[in-house]
């Protein structure tokens, strides 16, 4: 079992920055790739971002590239999302997930665990 915790949402204006943390316990997080989602009101869970087990290769949607920076600290067994220029239609719900493959999916319903969330609200 793994358990994840995000924090570091909040409200920000557009343009702002925030970065999100997701804290895993219970193994190892070097076993895992990683991935933050995020769900706005209404709207499907969409992928985000992805970052492979050891951090050497990361991928992103569309909609947050050269925005957002997935990184990993294994040793410190935490996942960040920096999020730079947001805009206010980034405000959701973001996610960590953990995924037992070696480069994670951008596809949920892979995932094997979820963290609780953490809400991120940007004002325009």
């Amino acid at each position: 079992q793994v358990q994840l915790v995000e924090s570091g949402g909040g409200l920000v204006q557009a343009g702002g920055s925030l970065r999100l943390s997701c804290v895993a316990s219970g193994r190892t997080l070097s076993n895992y790739a990683m991935g933050w989602f995020r769900q706005a009101p209404g709207k499907e869970r969409e992928f985000v971002a992805i970052i492979s087990r050891i951090g050497g290769s990361a991928y992103y949607a569309d909609s947050v590239k050269g925005r957002f920076t997935i990184s990993r600290d294994n040793a410190k067994n935490t996942v960040y999302l920096q999020m730079n220029s947001l805009k206010p239609e980034d405000t959701a719900v973001y996610y960590c997930a953990a995924d037992h493959s070696v480069y994670g999916s951008r596809t949920s319903y892979e995932y094997d665990y979820w963290g609780q969330g953490t809400q991120v609200t940007v004002s325009s």
